[in-house]
């Protein structure tokens, strides 16, 4: 009773932290506390209703704390229902200090009462077992700044629904900012890496080597791929005929309309047929185990085997897709070692599509460098790029094939060449060959124009005298005959390729050639074809090389006349020129000819060095004679008529509003004309000649003259590039001081 009392009167007109001064619990159901497990309607017993009543007889009860969703901390009663912090109270040393609960996100275990079975032994009572030392309480000041509370200075406003509001907003906009930076920093990160990330892609490889049909050979020659003009026949590579010319070997000769296929040796011809294993080397037959020479229509194709016995070439053939690469080119190249297995890739990028991989210490061909990358060339065929970090360092290294070449030898004179052109057209002409001779010095060679091609069947027309070339020898000058395709007999590029583009019109005339040189004992044969059209080239060439191998035999010099090296006329192929005849020779003339709508110098200075340096890229120095001439030409200017400008409009002519005739003249004609034109002669420095100009009512005369002080320029040049000789055109067009001047340079 008296515990009743002292419960009931304990701090019961004081607030409390639990009850902010009312002196009884809120009977509101909304504020009312709701004790942890209980259940309504239910009677709730001391025990779970969370309430225990000590030994002393004061009642505690648990409270929940702030984010504890577990047991509320027991605290005592007091009699006006209040709650104050649960303290011990001791008669001797007072109330004890009460223990902080250390805060928890969980819920604190429920103490068990002494009275509950099964529960652990309550704190010692202290009348029981005595008085417990009274813990010191610390001021605020004392405590750790860890477990200070902060409180609030005044009381706590009420959030105003407005501020909630705003505060909502900002948050909504906070996470709506981050949202959108989250998208953008995705979509960033996507297109970078989609932007630099590598490419896994796959190259199309039937459109990278351009197979479009079942059954082509894709063909890589060197470092360069080629169109698939190739195929797989009874396990043989073949390869079509226009590609074995092009990028293995010209030397090769393919005649549609005979169907026969020629090399040149050098002194014997390789002839095979279409679908043979046989071939002939000369009169020799051979043979071989497989169809050498195989057509589909017009198109002929080769056996790659068989090229390889006379070419120094090598070859692998590869599958998916089908390729052959093949190796022409010998000596130092560039290889670099694989150091990390890599992709090789169509182009230089991460996003390029995959050519093929390379694997760890595979060597490719390094064909450029640049920045990040390295053009190579795989060994099975392939061309792409690679990055360089997956390469070491560059190095050369000498490729080489064990092959017998065969030696084409040529007939070189024990002296330098000093030769002039007698412009023969007529037996008559021959008669006079002594006088002729006789007023040159230094001589050594004779052309005289004998030969001509009589029609397209591969006659030839001749006016040849061995008288005259017995004379010529008496005075220690060899002739070398010129057989020409104009001036008579055929006159036309439509005619020589007539001619030239049959294997047996060919040979016929070379035949009928033969058979006369050796009649009138001539020591050389020169060849002038001026008509060679680009479509005619290679039927030209092969003329030079059948003809080279019948003067071989026979002894007989075989020299070659040239026009200056123009883009127009490289189908004469200077370059075969120089390996199958003995001489090539440069016509340094004719730069401005006699139907050119310009006027101008026949031979300006400039003109016959670039003729010069650009035959020595082709042929060896001792091989080349450079031509000079012994004439020149007087031009005419008129301006054209309204009629002829009318006339020419819509054509070539129609840009030159000049008519420009011109008349050929030897070098003492040339000067009379001038003196009888009353015109001073002066030095003309770009051109290295005497120039003189007159007019004659609405007429202009321009003539840039031969003689002494322009051709000593000119022979300079042959001494400076060390060429085998001088030529001449024409005998008995130039003036008499002129010889001892060639004598000078060439003896």
């Amino acid at each position: 009773m008296e515990d009743n009392e002292k419960i009931g009167r304990t701090n019961s007109n004081k607030p409390t932290p639990g009850n902010f001064g009312n002196p009884k619990p809120s009977q509101d159901p909304a504020s009312r506390r709701r004790v942890s497990g209980q259940r309504p309607g239910r009677r709730v017993s001391e025990q779970e209703s969370g309430k225990r009543v000590s030994q002393d007889g004061e009642e505690t009860v648990r409270r929940r704390m702030p984010g504890n969703t577990g047991a509320l901390p027991r605290r005592r009663m007091t009699e006006g229902d209040g709650l104050t912090p649960r303290r011990r109270v001791s008669e001797e040393t007072g109330p004890v200090p009460r223990r902080r609960m250390p805060e928890k996100t969980g819920s604190a275990p429920r103490r068990r009462s002494s009275d509950e079975p099964g529960s652990a032994p309550r704190r010692r009572n202290i009348e029981e077992t005595g008085p417990m030392p009274r813990r010191r309480s610390l001021d605020e000041s004392e405590r750790p700044a860890r477990n200070r509370r902060r409180r609030p200075s005044g009381p706590r406003r009420p959030v105003s629904r407005q501020q909630a509001k705003r505060r909502r907003k900002r948050m909504l906009i906070l996470k709506v900012s981050l949202f959108i930076i989250l998208v953008i920093a995705a979509v960033a990160g996507a297109f970078l890496w989609k932007k630099y990330s590598p490419s896994k892609e796959k190259a199309d490889l039937k459109k990278y080597y351009g197979i479009e049909q079942k059954g082509q050979l894709a063909i890589i020659v060197n470092n360069e791929i080629l169109e698939p003009h190739g195929m797989i026949s009874e396990s043989k590579a073949y390869v079509q005929y226009e590609t074995v010319r092009d990028y293995i070997s010209n030397r090769f000769y393919w005649d549609p309309n005979e169907s026969k296929l020629l090399y040149t040796l050098p002194k014997d011809i390789v002839s095979v047929e279409v679908g043979s294993k046989d071939y002939m080397v000369s009169n020799d037959k051979n043979n071989e185990d497989y169809v050498i020479l195989k057509t589909e229509g017009s198109t002929a194709y080769i056996a790659l085997d068989f090229i390889q016995k006379y070419v120094n070439i090598d070859y692998e053939v590869y599958d998916d897709p089908g390729r052959v690469s093949i190796t022409t080119e010998w000596g130092e190249k560039s290889i670099a070692a694989v150091k990390k297995d890599a992709k090789v890739r169509y182009r230089g990028g991460v996003k390029s599509p995959i050519l093929t991989e390379i694997e760890k210490k595979d060597e490719v061909f390094v064909l450029e460098e640049e920045e990040n990358w390295e053009k190579v060339r795989t060994k099975d065929g392939y061309i792409g790029y690679v990055q360089k970090s997956a390469l070491k360092k560059t190095e050369k290294k000498k490729i080489t094939r064990e092959f017998d070449e065969p030696e084409y030898t040529s007939i070189s004179e024990d002296h330098t060449i000093n030769l002039v052109w007698h412009n023969v057209t007529n037996r008559e002409a021959n008669n006079n060959v002594l006088d002729k001779i006789a007023e040159t010095k230094g001589l050594t060679t004779i052309a005289p124009t004998w030969y001509h091609v009589k029609n397209t069947d591969g006659d030839l027309e001749s006016i040849s005298s061995s008288d005259y070339v017995e004379k010529a020898r008496q005075l220690k000058v060899d002739v070398w005959a010129t057989v020409r395709d104009f001036d008579g007999g055929i006159n036309s590029q439509k005619e020589t390729y007539e001619l030239l583009s049959s294997t047996s019109k060919r040979e016929k005339l070379i035949n009928q050639l033969m058979a006369d040189a050796l009649q009138t004992n001539i020591a050389g044969i020169n060849v002038d074809f001026e008509k060679v059209s680009e479509e005619c080239g290679e039927h030209y060439i092969q003329f030079i090389r059948e003809l080279s191998i019948k003067c071989r035999q026979s002894a007989l010099v075989l020299s070659v006349d040239n026009y200056v090296p123009k883009d127009y006329n490289k189908q004469y192929n200077r370059k075969e020129q120089g390996v199958f005849a003995d001489y090539v020779i440069i016509m340094g003339y004719d730069e401005h000819f006699g139907g050119s709508p310009v006027a101008g110098s026949v031979a300006s200075y400039n003109f016959v060095k670039e003729g010069i340096e650009e035959t020595l890229k082709e042929v060896p120095a001792e091989k080349v004679i450079n031509g000079i001439p012994f004439f020149t030409r007087l031009w005419r200017e008129k301006p054209k008529t309204q009629e002829q400008l009318a006339k020419d409009k819509g054509t070539e002519a129609e840009q030159y509003s000049t008519e420009v005739k011109s008349e050929s003249y030897g070098m003492a004609r040339a000067k009379e004309k001038v003196s009888e034109a009353g015109a001073e002669i002066t030095w003309d420095e770009e051109t290295q000649q005497n120039f003189a100009t007159w007019t004659d009512g609405d007429t202009t005369y321009k003539i840039w003259l031969e003689d002494v002080k322009s051709l000593e320029p000119k022979l300079k040049l042959m001494k400076e590039y060390k060429l085998a000789g001088s030529a001449a055109w024409a005998l008995g067009q130039e003036t008499s001081d002129v010889w001892p001047l060639i004598q000078q340079y060439v003896n």
